[in-house]
């Protein structure tokens, strides 16, 4: 069985992975030279591949770094994120390594519980606290413990402002106080909501004003990305029709998961050729195949957020999103209510907001989802 080279899913080679060039030279760079790094993207543009990307660079060059990655999306609280953390350190290191032999005894300390996770077979921790101090000071060990390695740490912390979601008021304060004296580990905080982290790290009234080099992740180059899509299906003898690629660039916005998803469906359709018919006929399957998911949309939003969403689908992109033509064409109705509607669709990512110099651009987030949307 011939392997699909177009990954949809996690990090497989620097092979398979397109450019970033950039973005991993200024990451690596602020990892040498001991700067933290905040990474800011879009969802689905490919930040965490990069991590990945970064992370096997650093071992290919056997820079003298351990690399740790932990995802708190999932979490709800601050010892949620001490649990992810714990167990983020407990895959990365097995008990039967000196490392992970001294963390597990430092958790034996802390009284926890342990599981398997019933996937991937690895080790989960969990922890039993009788009051806020007890998960202050379990996740305060965790740190100081990666802190006080031979190796330094790089520690890539993914969708980093769910901390902002937590009940708890003073994570931000306590995180801060914690970071800034382990100067043993290089963090990476990674977020996907741009406004929420750019608050965090450019505000001077917030705990971690200025502390980190601001690293944004935007579309990758089509030239680039074209080459790239050339390229690999080449190495399987499939020529790739100019046509036929400008759509699949188009089609996708350049947007590296939906660039990435269609070119994984050509694929797989096994063609002797990528020419514009194959191309379109994939793009129409992914439609079909995802209607039921965007049929269930339209339960999540109100009949005018439906209506906006379906207005800037048929637009591609809007700026004015108040302009009276606009709301006249689609139906929106007020301009106090179009505002309402779209703080309201960007807070529930379902639109892509984009702030420039000179006006705030609006798109439908998932873009399969847009493509969908514009036949209604």
């Amino acid at each position: 069985m011939v392997e699909n080279p177009f990954i949809i899913k996690g990090y497989k080679s620097a092979d398979l992975f397109c450019d970033r060039d950039a973005e991993t030279k200024a990451l690596l760079s602020n990892i040498k030279n001991g700067a933290d790094t905040t990474l800011i993207s879009p969802r689905k543009y490919g930040k965490t591949g990069l991590i990945f990307h970064t992370f096997e660079k650093i071992r290919a060059k056997k820079l003298p770094f351990e690399t740790l990655y932990v995802d708190i999306f999932a979490t709800q609280k601050l010892s949620d994120f001490t649990k992810a953390l714990a167990d983020a350190v407990l895959a990365k290191f097995p008990a039967k390594k000196s490392i992970g032999k001294q963390f597990m005894e430092l958790l034996q300390g802390f009284r926890p519980m342990f599981t398997m996770d019933p996937l991937s077979g690895t080790p989960q921790v969990q922890f039993n606290y009788v009051n806020a101090s007890d998960k202050e000071y379990t996740l305060k060990s965790v740190l100081e413990f990666l802190n006080s390695q031979k190796r330094q740490v790089v520690l890539a912390i993914d969708e980093f402002q769910q901390i902002t979601e937590y009940p708890e008021k003073n994570v931000e304060a306590l995180l801060r106080t914690y970071t800034q004296q382990l100067h043993n580990i290089r963090f990476v905080y990674c977020g996907s909501k741009r406004s929420l982290m750019t608050e965090m790290f450019l505000d001077a009234k917030r705990p971690f004003f200025s502390s980190s080099n601001m690293l944004n992740l935007d579309k990758i180059d089509r030239e680039i990305y074209g080459s790239f899509i050339k390229r690999l299906f080449g190495k399987y003898d499939i020529p790739v029709d100019d046509d036929a690629l400008t759509f699949i660039l188009d089609w996708t916005r350049c947007h590296t998961f939906y660039t990435q998803n269609l070119c994984n469906v050509i694929f797989s359709m096994e063609p002797s050729r990528v020419n514009l018919k194959v191309a379109r006929e994939s793009a129409l399957y992914i439609l079909e195949r995802e209607a039921y998911n965007f049929l269930q949309y339209r339960e999540l939003v109100t009949t005018q957020q439906w209506l906006m969403l379906i207005g800037i689908a048929k637009e591609g992109s809007v700026s004015k999103i108040t302009s009276s033509e606009f709301l006249r064409k689609y139906d929106i109705g007020s301009v106090t209510n179009a505002k309402r509607i779209v703080e309201s669709l960007v807070q529930k990512d379902m639109l892509l907001q984009t702030v420039g110099i000179k006006e705030t651009n609006y798109q439908v987030y998932n873009v399969f989802f847009s493509r969908w949307l514009e036949n209604l």
